[in-house]
């Protein structure tokens, strides 16, 4: 689950800032599994989060996470 979970995640996230509970429900997740997976890119430096009320929101840590990702994602494609 790790590794495909995780990137799905930061893809989710080059959209914007979203919480654990939307990340669950787009991905079909329960919530602890989605915690425990932006845990890992926390520690990683790929993602920042920032608390609201009851919520804890997470977005990309910088502009470099999401130039990263859209380089991988190419690459991918043209070895499709």
């Amino acid at each position: 689950m790790g590794d495909l979970t995780r990137m799905k995640i930061l893809w989710f996230l080059m959209e914007g800032e979203l919480c654990v509970s939307e990340l669950a429900y787009k991905m079909d997740f329960n919530e602890s599994a989605i915690s425990h997976q932006l845990k890992s890119l926390r520690s990683a430096h790929l993602v920042k989060s920032r608390r609201s009320g009851k919520n804890i929101f997470y977005r990309l840590s910088d502009d470099h996470v999401k130039w990263i990702l859209a380089q991988t994602l190419e690459h991918i494609s043209e070895k499709e």
